[in-house]
């Protein structure tokens, strides 16, 4: 009986396995092993594929976009990442209190997930450019926005914090219901002792919510980490990478994150090798973050 529930449990995992496989393992593999060659168009077409080397990621260290795309992407992430925990939790507290229609509030801060990251920074591009300007030329305490210089896609720190409230709006709604799922499994006696015992709101939140949440913190920082670091399709539509700015002495996009530079190695610069190389890093610099994220909350669990 057990062997034929292995072979059941096995039939039933096999199609799921072979997929991972196929889209995920082979392809990562045998783009490490592109990294470490000449590998570009015109290589496979001539069958001229050489192994390089190292040469493909001491050129992308040496590159100015890819340090520059590196620091922002950074900058990026620790703000992306305060604002969209901040506001979910406080989401999260709104909902789960004794507010009226809290569950329909519930489903109209989720909604903006279900909006693809194209769509939506293009949807965002059109507010920025034309909506926010047409509001200044109404409304006279608002008319910094309608001046063509003070656009807010036309300087590198109102586009950053334009990509930062975007990608708040959109996943802020998602991580919510992770907050909701922990306050909900907080035992109410636990509160109700508190309240008897005289503290108020807040120091309710700090010494009996914030305990009891610990493990949703280390799920929706992980989560908000590597989505940040992974941006790409909203910063397309919204900025393009845009405006530029002087970096190493050389002009180069002000707000071209990672994804989007390796993006633009590969198939702008063509240069597929240098382009597989620097996703390679990218990968291993994603991978020893999360690690410390998740060890280092974890450890802070315990704490609390």
């Amino acid at each position: 009986m057990k062997k034929k529930h292995d072979l059941i449990f096995w039939l039933f995992l096999t199609p799921v396995l072979l997929a991972f496989l196929f889209v995920i393992v082979i392809p990562f593999a045998i783009g490490i092993f592109y990294s470490f060659t000449n590998w570009s168009a015109s290589a496979r077409m001539n069958n001229e594929l050489q192994m390089v080397g190292l040469k493909n990621f001491v050129e992308s260290f040496k590159d100015p976009t890819f340090s520059y795309s590196f620091q922002i992407t950074i900058i990026y992430t620790v703000l992306n990442v305060a604002a969209i925990n901040t506001i979910a939790l406080l989401l999260a507290l709104a909902v789960t209190s004794k507010l009226k229609f809290r569950n329909i509030y519930r489903v109209g801060f989720f909604i903006p997930n279900l909006i693809g990251g194209l769509i939506l920074g293009y949807i965002w591009q059109f507010l920025f450019n034309n909506a926010l300007p047409d509001l200044g030329e109404t409304v006279p305490f608002l008319s910094g926005l309608a001046d063509p210089d003070n656009l807010i896609l036309s300087k590198i720190h109102t586009a950053l914090g334009a990509l930062v409230t975007v990608s708040t709006w959109q996943y802020a709604g998602y991580i919510m219901m992770i907050y909701i799922a922990a306050i909900e499994g907080i035992p109410q006696e636990l509160q109700e002792a508190a309240k008897i015992d005289g503290a108020n709101f807040l120091e309710r939140f700090r010494a009996v919510t914030v305990p009891m949440i610990a493990q949703a913190f280390t799920v929706t920082l992980f989560l908000t980490l590597v989505n940040s670091f992974k941006q790409f399709d909203v910063n397309v539509s919204l900025t393009s990478g845009g405006p530029s700015t002087i970096f190493g002495g050389i002009p180069i996009f002000g707000t071209e994150l990672l994804a989007l530079n390796i993006y633009n190695t590969a198939f702008i610069a063509n240069n597929l090798a240098e382009a597989q190389a620097r996703a390679v890093v990218f990968f291993l610099v994603l991978v020893i973050i999360s690690i410390i994220q998740v060890r280092i909350n974890k450890k802070k669990e315990v704490e609390l």
